[in-house]
């Protein structure tokens, strides 16, 4: 009896052992080896949360790509750039695998896409299949790993999706390919004032500290002075493996105040609608200031993430003086790989410490932080020199907050009112605000200038709008909206007066200027005014492109015609291939602007007059003609 009993349950874990295995997801590139990744669900991009894991492939494309369950292929696209050439199979589970930056399809769906290429007439194209049109099997052969689209290098982007779109962690489904023991590390500390009468180091505004390392922990050696209202933020990153030189994000992070669990963070599956979130997870001023990717370890006003629970007071800290708070933080990848990083904030009322000078003639350095505008002088400043600050109908006078040896600061609460100017001393500083706008409403603000709507949701916080309309010394018109550093949710759309107006054209655009380089916007004339849309601050000019875009011939033979076309400023709007007045397919690569054909029939040679003829998004055309023997 014993024996069948020992018989049974071996047959129902061999059982269970095969049911689990048959259920599990195939690892998509080279099941059963070990896998090297160069990104993970939730690393912080520039302006998105990364959705899945990026698969190395040596360097190389042309990897056997799988169907890692069975399904059928609902989707199939090809692009320029984003994922380039990417392939949706929807499985009976009801979840979506997505395979990205493929080199080509495989099977009947290859030649599909391509007739329906020729078909539209393009090479853009993005199709939707019936559940029985392309089924395919757990293993078989769907595409080839390559390097299309927004890839900076060779690799499979690999996603899974659940029934609501949401993206799902691929390294929780337990592929035995991917091995990681190594724990994440943090390299920066930064702690933020939250208010106007906050301090760091008796000093307003956010303040970074490098961290120093024991074994897997990490800690500060000295107490930090602070009081008020706290933020911590934190650039944590996880090494995918010993040895390996990527990283991916940190999901998982919980704060304690005196052993007191404050707040927690937990990225398990991201809204893919809601990408550009990350603003309000991540120090978005700092992103742009030093591209260092600071997670934020409090809950802003406008952060809507459901990343967060188990946060006390939003995660934000108060100091008052004579406290002495321990501050531990414990971040973990999904495998369970932990570090800390540990330090201590000691209660301090801060200081004036202001030294008297009436000689100088300061320079005023200014810096919008939440709520507040801080100008700072490059000289200390005498206890009693008052700075001026000009409304529409009356001047209030303001304190230096503090100073010291080289510098005095003066710190302007927004939320009352808004000044015109700020004068000290010698110096005036003309504010440019314009408006107080709301974040949890739509907005319209207008000027004799410019009309700019804001939608609702298109900011993450209160947003004081400064608004300048101006000529350069050679008369380019331009206008600056808002301060760069600040991040929009939504397009806003700006309606502008301008002089420029009464000669616009289609080779005129709105561009974004960013140091000497021009960014296309485009644009278009209404009742007098140039409208356009845009989702950055900053400042925004007219321009005009006169010039064609430029054509390169790299190989022109009886089996494959390649170009490469690139424009001078407004960029590639259209381009097309005909030989003998018969379309002919051409594959973009957007990051080398190369065009490479592709032909229907294999059999069919290149031959007759070859007519290629690019537009910018100006209207400049140039054409090339050859004829092919």
């Amino acid at each position: 009896m014993k024996g069948l009993v020992f018989i049974v349950i071996v047959v129902l874990c061999f059982q269970k052992t095969y049911a689990q295995s048959v259920d599990r997801y195939l690892f998509p590139i080279q099941p059963g080896q070990t896998a090297s990744l160069a990104g993970t669900l939730g690393e912080l991009r520039s302006n998105h949360f990364h959705t899945g894991i990026d698969i190395r492939t040596n360097n190389q494309i042309g990897f056997a790509v799988l169907a890692v369950k069975d399904g059928y292929i609902s989707r199939a696209a090809m692009s320029p750039g984003g994922y380039g050439n990417v392939l949706y199979v929807t499985h009976p589970d009801g979840n979506t695998s997505v395979y990205a930056h493929l080199d080509s399809f495989k099977g009947k769906l290859e030649q599909y896409v391509l007739q329906e290429q020729y078909r539209r007439k393009t090479f853009e194209i993005d199709l939707y299949f019936r559940q029985n049109q392309f089924p395919v099997a757990k293993g078989d052969t769907i595409a080839l790993s390559g390097n299309t689209g927004s890839s900076s290098g060779p690799h499979l982007h690999f996603d899974i999706r659940d029934k609501n779109n949401l993206a799902l962690d691929p390294l929780s489904f337990n592929f035995p390919e991917v091995i990681d023991n190594a724990t994440p590390y943090t390299e920066k500390l930064a702690l933020k004032t939250l208010n106007i009468n906050a301090r760091i180091n008796d000093r307003f505004g956010r303040q970074e500290f490098y961290v120093q390392r024991n074994g897997n922990d990490f800690f500060l050696p000295f107490p930090i002075l602070a009081y008020g209202s706290i933020g911590i933020e934190l650039i944590a990153k996880d090494k995918l493996a010993a040895g390996s030189p990527f990283f991916g994000g940190v999901n998982f992070i919980e704060v304690f105040e005196d052993e007191q669990l404050i707040f927690k963070q937990s990225i398990e599956k991201l809204d893919l609608t809601e990408g550009r979130a990350i603003n309000a997870l991540i120090s978005f001023r700092s992103l742009r200031g030093s591209n260092n990717k600071f997670y934020k370890l409090y809950v802003d006003d406008g952060n809507s993430l459901p990343f967060y629970p188990n946060a006390v007071n939003s995660g934000k800290i108060t100091v008052k003086e004579g406290d002495e708070k321990s501050i531990k933080i414990i971040y973990k990848d999904i495998f369970n790989n932990s570090s800390s990083l540990q330090f201590k904030l000691k209660g301090s009322l801060p200081a004036k410490e202001l030294l008297l000078d009436n000689t100088s003639k300061p320079s005023l350095r200014k810096e919008i932080l939440d709520n507040t505008l801080v100008l700072t002088a490059d000289r200390p400043i005498a206890e009693k020199s008052m700075a001026l600050l000009y409304y529409k109908n009356s001047i209030d006078t303001l304190e230096p907050t503090y100073g010291g040896k080289y510098s005095s600061t003066y710190l302007v609460d927004l939320t009352k009112k808004l000044p015109d100017s700020v004068k000290l001393a010698t110096e005036q500083y003309t504010t440019y605000f314009k408006a107080m706008v709301p974040s949890a409403t739509a907005y319209t603000y207008y000027s004799d200038d410019a009309e700019i709507f804001f939608p609702k949701g298109s900011l993450y916080d209160t947003l004081y709008l400064t608004v300048k309309n101006n000529k350069y010394q050679d008369a380019t018109e331009y206008i600056s909206i808002g301060d760069p550093l600040t991040p929009l949710h939504k397009f806003i759309s700006i309606s502008w007066k301008c002089d420029k107006a009464s000669v616009w054209n289609e080779s005129w655009a709105v561009y974004k200027k960013s140091g000497n380089d021009l960014a296309y916007i485009g644009g278009s004339l209404i009742n007098g005014r140039i409208k356009f849309n845009t989702r950055d601050f900053g400042t925004f000019q007219l321009a005009q492109d006169t010039i064609p875009p430029n054509i390169k011939p790299i190989s022109i033979t009886n089996t494959r015609v390649i170009f490469k076309i690139k424009d001078n400023l407004s960029g590639i709007d259209k381009y097309e291939v005909n030989i003998n007045g018969k379309w002919l397919l051409m594959h973009l690569d957007g990051k080398s602007g190369t065009i490479k054909s592709e032909r229907l029939n294999k059999n069919e040679i290149l031959k007759g007059e070859l007519v290629l003829i690019v537009k910018d998004r100006a209207g400049n055309v140039e054409t090339y003609k050859q004829i092919i023997p």
